[in-house]
C-alpha cells in the first residue's frame, strides 16, 4: 500500500545530529533546557557549544538541565505537524532523562493525532544515528510504523562507546549509572563507557587517555566480528583534534565509508564535561 501521510521524525536536542548528515531528510528537533545561574537556556538555540564551553571554562559554577515539560511537547507536536501528519519521536534513553515521559505523558493529551514515541536508550550520535534510520525510511515514503521499526531496528544493532576525562560530571549530574563502581578510582583513570540497555555503565579502565581511545578502537574491531562498519559517527567535547584522529583511525582501520562528526550538545557536554569523545557506529554483514 503506497504511504500518502507525511511521516514527521522529531527529536531531542541531545541527539546534536551534524547538518551534514541531515541533507535530504527533514528532522525537527525539541530543545533540552540548560539552567546556569540565572539563565534558562534552550540547548542548541540560546547557547551552542562553542559559547557553552568558553562559558564553562571561566564559570564557578556547573549548569544543571531538564527535558521539555508535557506542554511545550504538545505545542511542539501541533507546530510540527499542523495537518494532521503522523509523527515518529525518538528520543533520549528514558533511564537518563525524562524526555521520554514528558512525550508520552503528551500525546495522552493529543488523542486524534498519529505519534510514536521511540526509547532510543541511548543518548548524542548514539540517538542520533536511530533519529537518521527513521528519517530515511519516511524520506522514501515509508509508513510510521516503518519508520518506528527502522530507529528500533538500528537500536538494537547501534554501539555508543565514549571516554571522559574524569567521572565528575556524570556523577554531579547523577547519569553514571552502572559505572558508579568506578567513582573511587576515578582520579586515576580515563574509563572507556557505553549505553547498555539505556544505561551508562563501564567497559575498560585504562591510565591514560592516549591507551583508552586505542583500547576503544580494539573493543570497536571485537564488537564488529569482520563485518563491515556501515556508518559511524564521532562527537566530541573541546576535543576536536583528537575526534579527527579517530576519524581518521576508522577510515585507516576499517574503511568506514560514512563518518559524521560532531561536538555534542551543551546539555550532553554538561554531564559528560570537557574532554569527552564518543563514538557511535554499526555494522552491516
Amino acid at each position: 500500500m503506497v504511504n500518502t501521510h507525511k511521516i514527521v521524525v522529531v527529536t531531542d536536542s541531545s541527539a546534536y545530529i551534524p547538518e551534514t548528515a541531515l541533507v535530504g531528510l527533514d528532522v525537527a528537533v525539541i530543545p533540552l533546557w540548560l539552567f546556569w545561574d540565572k539563565d534558562r537556556l534552550r540547548d542548541g538555540v540560546d547557547i551552542d557549544p562553542p559559547a557553552f564551553y568558553n562559558r564553562l571554562k571561566q564559570s564557578k559554577s556547573l549548569p544543571t538541565s531538564s527535558q521539555p515539560s508535557p506542554a511545550e511537547f504538545v505545542n511542539f507536536f501541533l507546530h510540527v505537524a499542523p495537518a494532521g501528519e503522523a509523527i515518529v519521536a525518538v528520543l533520549a534513553s528514558s533511564k537518563i532523562s525524562g524526555t521520554v515521559a514528558s512525550a508520552r505523558a503528551a500525546q495522552e493529551q493529543l488523542p486524534t493525532m498519529n505519534i510514536r514515541v521511540v526509547d532510543s536508550l541511548s543518548s548524542s550520535m548514539g540517538l542520533g544515528l536511530e533519529v537518521l534510520a527513521a528519517a530515511r525510511v519516511a524520506a522514501a515514503g515509508g509508513s510510521i510504523d516503518e519508520a518506528a521499526l527502522a530507529a528500533e531496528a538500528m537500536r538494537e544493532k547501534v554501539h555508543f562507546l565514549f571516554v571522559v576525562d574524569t567521572l565528575e560530571y556524570l556523577q554531579r549530574g547523577g547519569r553514571i549509572g552502572k559505572a558508579k563502581q568506578l567513582l573511587g578510582t576515578a582520579l586515576n583513570i580515563k574509563p572507556i563507557l557505553q549505553f547498555r540497555e539505556g544505561v551508562i555503565e563501564s567497559v575498560s579502565q585504562e591510565r591514560t587517555k592516549r591507551k583508552a581511545l586505542t583500547r576503544m578502537m580494539e573493543i570497536v574491531e571485537e564488537r564488529l566480528a569482520g563485518q563491515q562498519m556501515a556508518e559511524a559517527a564521532i562527537v566530541d567535547v573541546a576535543a576536536e583534534e583528537e575526534g579527527n584522529e579517530i576519524a581518521d583511525m576508522l577510515v585507516r582501520r576499517f574503511g568506514t565509508p560514512v563518518i559524521h562528526r560532531s561536538p555534542v550538545s551543551p546539555v550532553v557536554g554538561t554531564h559528560v564535561g570537557p574532554g569527552a569523545i564518543g563514538l557511535a557506529f554499526y555494522s552491516e554483514p
